[in-house]
């Protein structure tokens, strides 16, 4: 019995795409789509394996996964040097203020198209579309950790004689350091979410291009397999990054 409940709390979150899979197979078991609207999920299946053994779906995910990474990287260096000159350099970042409110509502996917004139159409226009959509949810958490380190830890470290450099490697960047991680894993799931519309508009190759060529060819299995591997590989790389969080901030510095 007690088997049965541990087994039941582990599957809670997944009951409901069981229910959505078996809905799925009764209405097009009904035919009540035609299946060229809505392939049955044994036809997305088998499609899923011709496009695995190949290599389509490998390439795509990889090819995917390094523009992710490498913008992720470039928005998170911006971010915390941005941070840093915000709350340090109060005096220089007010002249950015209003610029950073107005690109923070630009959706970066309407810039796709001046971008693709400005650049063609290789890998740069991704990178900044990249860029743009994560780097302000970061910046914002970030500049919220570095903002909020309490004073009295400050003003402890002075009175030991820290450096400025080392009050700021031994008290505030640990007491940011929740703020910083939970920015960077909602950065990285905007990071996914540009960089599908980027692909979908100025590529030859990604997750997003499958789903834009499976569309041209009146694929809708392919454009199903291509969303559900977005959305698991996103989940993946989002379950992760919560667990690296969770181990990290076990014990931190903030106390409510």
């Amino acid at each position: 019995m007690f088997a049965f409940k541990q087994l039941h709390n582990i599957c809670k979150p997944y009951y409901i795409f069981i229910i959505l899979l078996l809905l799925w197979y009764v209405v097009s078991y009904l035919e009540i789509w035609n299946v060229y609207l809505l392939p049955t999920p044994w036809k997305v299946w088998n499609t899923f394996w011709d496009m695995f053994w190949d290599g389509k779906i490998i390439v795509s995910i990889l090819v995917s996964l390094r523009r992710v990474l490498t913008g992720f990287v470039v928005s998170f260096a911006l971010a915390f040097v941005f941070s840093l000159c915000a709350v340090y350099m109060p005096h220089c970042a007010i002249y950015f203020r209003h610029l950073n409110n107005f690109m923070r509502n630009v959706p970066p996917l309407s810039l796709i198209s001046l971008l693709i004139l400005w650049f063609g159409i290789g890998e740069l226009p991704k990178l900044i579309v990249i860029v743009l959509a994560s780097f302000f949810p970061m910046f914002l958490n970030i500049q919220q950790g570095f903002a909020g380190c309490d004073i009295k830890l400050i003003e402890v470290g002075k009175s030991m004689g820290f450096t400025a450099y080392r009050i700021f490697g031994k008290i505030i960047l640990p007491y940011a350091k929740q703020d910083i991680l939970v920015g960077m894993r909602i950065g990285l799931g905007y990071c996914w979410r540009a960089l599908i519309g980027a692909e979908m508009f100025a590529a030859a190759s990604g997750l997003g291009y499958i789903i834009v060529y499976a569309q041209q060819m009146s694929r809708s299995d392919q454009v199903i397999i291509g969303i559900l591997l977005i959305g698991m590989i996103g989940c993946i790389s989002d379950k992760l990054f919560s667990m690296f969080i969770q181990k990290t901030c076990v014990g931190g510095v903030k106390n409510d």
